[in-house]
C-alpha cells in the first residue's frame, strides 16, 4: 500500500562517470514491505517527471542506520520538537512492533 509523504526526501547516486539526483515531495509516494531478507523502501514520483527508487536494507544494516541515526538526532539541537515527537513516536512504534514478536529466540 502506498503512502503519500508528507515532507520531502532526495536522493542522490554517485557513480565514478555519473551522477543522477531526485527529490520526491508531496505530490510523491512511497511504500515499505519486510521479508525474511530486510526492509524494501518504494519512493515514487508522479506526473510528467516521473521517477522511481528502490532501496533494499538488510536487517543487520537497518540496525546499524537506525543506531547511526538516533547518535545523530541525539547531537542535533537543531530539530525542531514537532520533528522529534513524530521520530519518537515512530521509534516506540518499531520497538512494539518487535515486543510483539513472538519468534525472536532472545526472548523465550
Amino acid at each position: 500500500m502506498t503512502r503519500p509523504i508528507a515532507d520531502k526526501a532526495e536522493v542522490s547516486i554517485d557513480f565514478p562517470d555519473k551522477f543522477y539526483m531526485g527529490s520526491f515531495a508531496r505530490e510523491s509516494r512511497y511504500d515499505v514491505t519486510a521479508d525474511a531478507g530486510g526492509v524494501h523502501l518504494w519512493i515514487e514520483r508522479l506526473g510528467p517527471e516521473r521517477r522511481k527508487v528502490g532501496l533494499h536494507l538488510h536487517y543487520y544494516l537497518l540496525a546499524g542506520m537506525l543506531e547511526a541515526m538516533a547518535d545523530a538526532v541525539r547531537s542535533d539541537s537543531s530539530i525542531d520538537a514537532s520533528q522529534r515527537r513524530h521520530l519518537a513516536a515512530a521509534a516506540r512504534r518499531l520497538e512494539a512492533a518487535f515486543s510483539d514478536d513472538q519468534s525472536n529466540p532472545e526472548e523465550k
